[in-house]
C-alpha cells in the first residue's frame, strides 16, 4: 500500500531524506564535499526543503503542537504503531524491499550489538515512529527534515538556509533577532522547534522513556545544533550535556542501514519483552 502523501511531496519516498542525511553528515567529509548538496545535485531534496523552510512558521508550529501534542489519535501498542508505519512503504517502488519495521530493527539491533542499555535499544526502534504523521495527512515537509527553532533568527548552518527568505516570519523583526521570543540560555524545553516526527514522538514517549532517550527522540534531526554548534545561546548547560547522547544515537541512526533483512519473527520475542518492560499494552498517539 502506498503512503497517502498527496500534497507537497517532492521526495519519492521518506527514505530519500534519510539517504540525503547519510551522505551529508558522513564523518570526515570536507566543506567542499558538502557543497554538492544543492538544488542541482539533489532536486527532490532541495524542493522538499524549499517547502519546509517556507511553511514552517511559528504560527504553523503552534497550531500543529496544539493539534497533535494532546495525543488524541487513538491507542496503539508499539507493534501496532510500527505496522501502521509499514503502510508508508510503496510496494511498487523497485528501489526498496525493506519494510519500515525492518528499518527500525536495523537501527535498534545495531545499538543492541554494541552492548548499550535496553532503553537505548528501545530508542532505536521507536525513534521514527512519529512518521505516522504522514498517514494522518501531514505533508512530507511537516514530518521529516532538519529541525530548527522557530520564533528567532535562523542559523546559517541549517541546510538550504537560503530558502527562509520565503518564510513569512522573515518579516517579523522580533523573530529575526538572535533570541527572538526566548530568553538567553532558557533551555531547549522552552524552545519551539519546527514541527515533525521528532517532537511528536518525544511527546508520545515523555511518560515512559528516560531523559537521555527523550533528547535523542526530540533532537535527532536538530543537525545545526549537534553537528555545527548552533543555538548554544538558547541552551542551558544541561542541554549541551544531553546533546552528547544525541550524537551517540545518530551514529546508529545514520549508518546502521544495510541490505540484510532482520528476521522479524526471530527477534519478536526479545522486543515483546522489551516493550513490556517500558510500556503498558497500549499507549496514546
Amino acid at each position: 500500500m502506498a503512503a497517502p502523501l498527496t500534497i507537497n511531496a517532492p521526495l519519492k519516498d521518506m527514505d530519500e531524506w534519510d539517504d540525503f542525511l547519510t551522505g551529508r553528515y558522513q564523518e570526515g567529509k570536507s566543506e567542499d564535499e558538502f557543497r554538492q548538496y544543492d538544488e542541482k545535485a539533489t532536486p527532490g531534496v532541495a524542493e522538499f526543503y524549499r517547502l519546509n523552510h517556507q511553511y514552517q512558521t511559528y504560527d504553523y508550529v503552534m497550531a500543529k503542537e496544539k493539534e497533535y501534542f494532546g495525543l488524541d489519535k487513538g491507542q496503539k501498542s508499539i507493534w501496532e504503531a510500527a505496522e501502521f508505519l509499514n503502510t508508508l512503504v510503496d510496494d511498487s517502488d523497485p528501489d526498496t524491499d525493506l519494510t519500515q519495521i525492518e528499518h527500525l530493527l536495523q537501527t535498534s539491533e545495531a545499538i543492541r550489538k554494541d552492548g548499550h542499555p535496553r532503553w537505548f535499544v528501545l530508542t532505536g526502534f521507536i525513534h521514527d515512529l512519529g512518521k505516522v504523521l504522514c498517514l494522518w495527512g501531514e505533508p512530507q515537509w511537516g514530518v521529516v527534515g532538519d529541525t530548527f527553532p522557530v520564533g528567532c533568527a535562523y542559523s546559517k548552518d541549517i541546510v538550504f538556509s537560503e530558502y527562509f527568505t520565503a518564510n513569512p516570519d522573515i518579516n517579523n523583526p522580533l523573530y529575526q533577532t538572535k533570541y527572538g521570543i526566548y530568553e538567553p540560555n532558557c533551555g531547549l524545553e522552552n524552545v519551539h522547534m519546527s514541527f515533525g516526527h521528532d517532537g511528536y514522538i518525544g511527546e508520545v514517549m515523555k511518560n515512559y522513556m528516560p531523559e537521555e532517550s527523550l533528547y535523542m527522540l526530540r533532537y535527532h534531526s536538530f543537525y545545526s545544533a549537534h553537528r555545527h554548534g548552533a543555538y548554544r545561546h538558547l541552551m542551558g548547560k544541561h542541554d549541551i550535556e544531553m546533546l552528547e547522547w544525541v550524537n551517540k544515537f545518530n551514529v546508529f541512526d545514520l549508518y546502521s542501514k544495510g541490505h540484510t533483512k532482520p528476521n522479524v519473527k526471530e527477534l519478536k520475542p526479545y522486543y515483546d519483552d522489551l516493550f513490556a518492560e517500558f510500556f503498558p499494552a497500549k499507549i496514546a498517539w
